[in-house]
């Protein structure tokens, strides 16, 4: 079967990614993400699902869910309001668990 990209976020920060051929579903109240982010899921057909990151953030019990599955991958994207920094967090924790110290952001 063949995996789709879902995003999901506030109607500014989505509103050009269904013309690039995502699948978009809009949240503009953060309580509601992790609805959404489960119901995504539970359709199975994404391989990727972009949240922003104020959404991301939000929806971290459901992701804790999401994280034992090989797919789908979810991961933020920097919303119309601004970056808050989750992602650089995020890719820092990673590099630093494959290789013992965070070779990319070291200050």
């Amino acid at each position: 079967m063949v995996k789709n990209i879902a995003i999901i976020g506030d109607s500014e920060s989505v509103k050009g990614y269904e013309a690039v051929g995502f699948d978009v579903f809009v949240c503009n109240d953060p309580v509601k993400a992790p609805g959404i982010l489960h119901s995504v899921v539970e359709e199975d057909r994404y391989a990727i699902i972009f949240m922003t990151e104020e959404l991301f953030e939000a929806s971290k019990k459901e992701r804790e869910k999401v994280v034992e599955k090989t797919i789908p991958a979810v991961i933020p994207l920097i919303g119309a309001r601004g970056n808050t920094g989750i992602g650089k967090k995020r890719l820092s924790s990673f590099v630093e668990q494959a290789v013992g110290s965070d070779i990319l952001f070291k200050n």
